[in-house]
């Protein structure tokens, strides 16, 4: 069948290959181009023919990145953007197919520049994989492993590679040792442009090799192929190194676990790695104090020689009392608890004898006696020792069940008490009771737990009647008030200033407090458990009844239906309303591919209109009020860096990913603080669905991180103004300053030694202009939107804050305290600032964003600048 209307035979694709050589060989591009043109008009099957051209073009071997295979492969593409109708569909299926293999075939033997132009204008992303499999085969069968590997993984075709493998132990194991030898921190990814010259590693495809994700393939192949942990030992550093940053973050920084959890988890993580227990001394030093440093140090033996500077002097002079990590003998014994504690938090109105272990069988007889009573109802969670993503699947440690008048607490760490008949025989009843109401939230999670500390009940599924997940009646009261607010964004303003989440902001919108989450992250294996971890299990459980009693009396005022239990599935209609919505939208993209394989000029969707299409989510309403930088929480993407510094520059309270950091622990973040993810590419489609509805928004990564800040800011109407401009530290995201006066700045600098002799004559010689400037500065125009804390609270001796940080002196040149009357610190990071030039080029940049007053307009003709970093 002939595409185009040439002459009956066609022309020979072979003399247009000589021809076009010869025009190669007299370096007569200009000819080459309008020959290949023309040509390629009078093929009669121009996709057959640029195959037969290119296998047998010369020098398509040699890696060079200028040949006459690619001249010629580039000109087609520029034809058949001209000529749509020349596609695979136009052909016989059995003819389209054999034309993707012999592309396949040339993606093997050929250069890396040919790879993108053949898979899309031979639609190889749609081959059956059963004919990509054999023919990973046959690469096999010539001894190709790495040469057939390699390119799968590189262009995101891990599930085709594991396919191949799967089955076969030997290749399975040498898969997964591959894929751990990338996550070693020595390797670097120009290795595989040495090994495998003809591979193109595009910025794209370079994101597939990195750390992060190649560190969670390996894991989870780890597990399917049942390999051994031994085999894998530079993956598992990586997740253990990624959880020891956690849990520094969540200790010193977010100050959201207590020091004996803190202990029990570090020592779980670093174990007996011995550069995990040098990363953990050298982090103390940067987050908390040499002294803490210095005793963990002590505990593990570290040689000297690695050891950062000062910490071999502090242990020294420590005292033999100091050496040892003790914790405080500050620990609760008592069921009460504070006052302050209880005018803060959600409180269980039952006393301590109203709570009951369970781990025997005859306590568990009693315990059944009351929980499966006909019409009771009972509140179920669960807890479990967390193990920071080194384990996917965690047995549970602890279950509470909770009725009216008391709680019990099955305890699956006693002695044998799990693997007792009864013991299962009872989960097995208390869950496939349909008269016996179950209440949970996010029970999901639970339940995964449960088959992996049983797995009997895989074997034999168990019965899941008479069950009620509180996280489908929280997500429908959110929605509900969303429709009816019109105060705000949509998501961004639920629970706006609110640090809580889950259950915690649940039980808070419902009865008026918070849970303490502090024991959440707890060793629940230790026993036996602190008074502390028994009331935060109690009230866990005990909530979910308090909950459902409030709601289920009025449920109209929470915008829900007079039946509870219907909301269920109502949820469920609307999981597969979202699965057919992301279903339509991937046919749309292959769709669009589709066209774009076949020459269809695409439009970009910036060029077609601005405000649609490039930032993907949920648009707030059009009517919302404009909203101040401080109440959208973002959390940036570690592609998204750029952009994230802009936004924190306009005041927006952003938390950036590192560059080492998984893109799940965005969607972590964004759950534990209420944040709205930021991210591009790929990551959208797994992020988005772990956040609520418009909490995820997608950029154009082509665009510069000016004009997404730009985008971003419209989409959710925050009208930054100048006085937000340098509210938060560039460096780390705090609000909260120090003022330092020169005098105090010059007596610190010459106690750290970096002030000489000759620099403070030169200062003294300055004392007049000294007196010329204002005698008392002013504090910046962001001051109003900033926390200001008081120079008492820095440390006189080691000029550190109170959360362990030390003032960053050695960035101020100075050459600069003669012109500067006032310094500001961070308290966090203790980044020094002052006033420089940048204001003026960032309010250049945003104007069309920010909102300027008249007053702001006269302060802008005064030539002050806002703080600078050095």
């Amino acid at each position: 069948m002939s595409h185009t209307t040439p002459e009956a035979s066609g022309l020979d694709p072979a003399m247009l290959r000589d021809q076009l050589f010869d025009l190669w060989n007299r370096k007569d591009l200009q000819m080459l181009h309008l020959a290949a043109l023309q040509g390629f008009s009078k093929l009669s099957e121009p996709l057959e023919a640029l195959l037969t051209i290119l296998e047998s073009c010369p020098g398509k071997q040699k890696g060079r990145s200028h040949t006459l295979g690619h001249h010629i492969l580039m000109e087609f593409q520029t034809w058949i953007k001209e000529h749509p109708q020349v596609n695979l569909s136009s052909v016989s299926e059995q003819q389209a197919v054999a034309l993707q293999r012999r592309a396949l075939n040339l993606l093997t033997d050929t250069q890396p520049n040919f790879v993108d132009s053949l898979i899309n204008i031979y639609q190889l992303n749609s081959l059956d994989p059963a004919i990509l499999r054999l023919h990973i085969t046959g690469l096999h069968a010539l001894n190709c492993y790495k040469e057939m590997c390699v390119p799968l993984i590189v262009q995101d075709k891990m599930s085709v590679a594991v396919s191949f493998v799967s089955g076969y132990s030997h290749l399975e194991e040498r898969l997964v040792k591959l894929l751990d030898s990338w996550c070693h921190p020595s390797f670097c990814v120009a290795e595989l442009n040495s090994q495998f010259p003809r591979l193109n590693l595009t910025k794209q495809r370079m994101e597939q090799i990195q750390p992060k994700m190649l560190t969670k393939h390996v894991l989870r192949l780890m597990e399917k192929f049942k390999i051994d942990k031994g085999l894998c030992p530079n993956a598992l550093h990586k997740r253990r190194l990624d959880s020891l940053r956690f849990l520094m973050y969540k200790r010193f920084v977010d100050k959201g676990m207590t020091e004996e959890n803190w202990i029990d988890h570090v020592q779980y993580v670093v174990a007996d790695d011995l550069e995990l227990q040098i990363h953990l001394v050298e982090m103390l030093v940067r987050y908390s104090c040499l002294r803490k440093a210095s005793q963990w140090s002590l505990r593990y033996n570290i040689p000297r020689y690695r050891l950062p500077y000062g910490v071999w002097e502090t242990q020294q002079s420590l005292p033999r009392a100091l050496q040892q990590i003790s914790l405080s003998d500050t620990a609760e014994t008592e069921w009460e608890s504070a006052q302050s504690h209880c005018e803060k938090f959600y409180q269980v109105p039952l006393t301590k004898d109203k709570v009951h272990f369970v781990d025997t069988p005859e306590a568990l007889e009693r315990c059944q006696s009351i929980v499966l009573k006909e019409g009771v109802v009972v509140g179920v969670d669960m807890e479990w020792q967390p193990t920071f993503g080194c384990i996917s699947t965690q047995q549970v440690a602890l279950i509470q069940l909770a009725v009216s008048d008391r709680v019990f607490l099955v305890d699956l760490c006693a002695r044998r008490f799990c693997e007792h008949p009864e013991t299962i025989r009872f989960i097995r009843s208390l869950f496939s009771q349909q008269s016996v109401l179950k209440l949970g939230y996010g029970m999901a999670g639970d339940l995964k737990c449960l088959l992996a500390t049983w797995p009997q009940l895989q074997e034999d599924p168990l019965k899941m009647e008479g069950m009620l997940d509180l996280l489908s009646i929280h997500k429908k009261i959110q929605h509900s008030a969303l429709s009816r607010t019109h105060n705000g964004p949509k998501e961004v303003l639920v629970g706006e200033d609110c640090a809580e989440k889950g259950l915690s902001l649940l039980v808070q919108q419902v009865l008026g407090r918070p849970l303490d989450k502090t024991e959440q992250m707890s060793n629940w294996e230790k026993r036996p458990l602190r008074i502390s971890q028994i009331r935060y299990a109690v009230a866990d459980a005990y909530c979910l009844l308090e909950v459902y009693s409030v709601v289920s009396r009025n449920p109209a005022s929470f915008g829900l239906p007079d039946d509870l239990r219907s909301i269920s599935s109502s949820q469920s209609e609307m999981s597969r309303d979202k699965k057919l919505k992301e279903k339509k939208g991937k046919q749309t993209k292959q769709t669009l591919e589709k066209e774009e394989c076949q020459g269809a000029q695409r439009v970009s969707p910036s060029r077609s209109d601005p405000e649609k299409g490039v930032l993907y989510g949920e648009k707030p309403s059009e009517d919302s009020p404009p909203l101040p930088p401080q109440q959208l929480r973002v959390v940036c993407d570690n592609m998204l860096q750029g952009l994230g510094r802009y936004l924190r520059c306009l005041g927006v309270d952003v938390v950036m990913l590192e560059n080492t950091d998984d893109h799940r622990v965005a969607a972590k973040l964004a759950q534990a603080e209420g944040r709205v993810i930021l991210t591009c590419g790929q990551p959208f489609q797994t992020l988005r669905s772990q956040v609520a509805e418009g909490r995820c928004l997608s950029l154009d990564c082509s665009e510069k991180a000016r004009d997404q800040a730009v985008r971003v800011l419209k989409h959710f109407n925050v009208q930054p103004t100048p006085s937000d401009i340098f509210s938060r530290c560039q460096a780390c995201n705090s609000d909260q300053y120090v003022a330092v006066p020169r005098d105090d700045m010059v007596g610190m600098l010459k106690k750290k030694g970096l002030l000489p002799d000759q620099d403070n004559t030169d200062l003294m010689h300055q004392e007049e202009e000294k007196h010329d400037d204002i005698l008392t500065p002013k504090l910046p125009r962001y001051a109003l939107q900033c926390r200001w804390a008081s120079l008492s609270g820095l440390d006189p001796d080691t000029l550190t804050f109170p959360g362990g940080a030390p003032i960053q002196l050695h960035t101020v040149p100075p050459t600069l305290l003669p012109r500067i009357p006032l310094f500001y610190i961070c308290t966090r990071c203790g980044k020094v600032f002052w006033e420089g030039s940048h204001f003026g080029r960032v309010l250049s940049m945003f104007q069309e964003v920010l909102h300027i007053s008249d007053e702001d307009n006269e302060s802008a003709a005064v030539p002050i600048t806002a703080a600078q970093q050095n």
